[in-house]
């Protein structure tokens, strides 16, 4: 059925479930698994408050941090994957919206089904905040699994 499973995460509790119902997925159909997750751009307003502080190649400093902490991500998602049985390749995509960052992922890697978590935002959070879920579904061209 699927041939290649792409897996979006974001390091957090409930993306763990994604990684765990993704790798479940993958391992009973035999399908690869790419796992993803997104850093975004730095914000100007983020570098300025930090340059007003002291520091000195704010860019670098922010870039190397956002590394580490997608390295981290990764390394952890894929101790989920392969304790399923499935051995994982990884993807960072960096300056990019999550969602339009979990599509490209998809297509660069020829996925044919995206699993990733819902943070399951409400109301007025929702509508602030947005959801990467929905964006994903809504703009994927292949299938899409959230989890809850």
């Amino acid at each position: 059925m699927y041939k290649h499973i792409l897996i979006a995460t974001d390091g957090s509790e409930l993306a763990a479930k994604g990684l765990a119902h993704g790798s479940q997925l993958a391992k009973s159909v035999g399908a690869q698994v790419t796992v993803v997750t997104v850093t975004e751009s730095w914000s100007a307003m983020e570098m300025a408050s930090h340059a007003q502080r002291g520091h000195h190649n704010i860019i670098q400093e922010f870039e190397k941090a956002t590394d580490e902490s997608a390295d981290r991500i990764l390394d952890a998602a894929v101790r989920v994957v392969e304790a399923a049985g499935v051995d994982p390749n990884t993807v960072h995509v960096k300056d990019s919206h999550p969602a339009e960052g979990i599509l490209q992922a998809a297509e660069d890697n020829g996925c044919d089904l995206i699993v990733m978590a819902s943070h399951g935002r409400r109301g007025i959070g929702r509508l602030l905040l947005g959801s990467q879920a929905a964006e994903v579904v809504s703009h994927s061209k292949i299938p899409v699994l959230v989890v809850r």
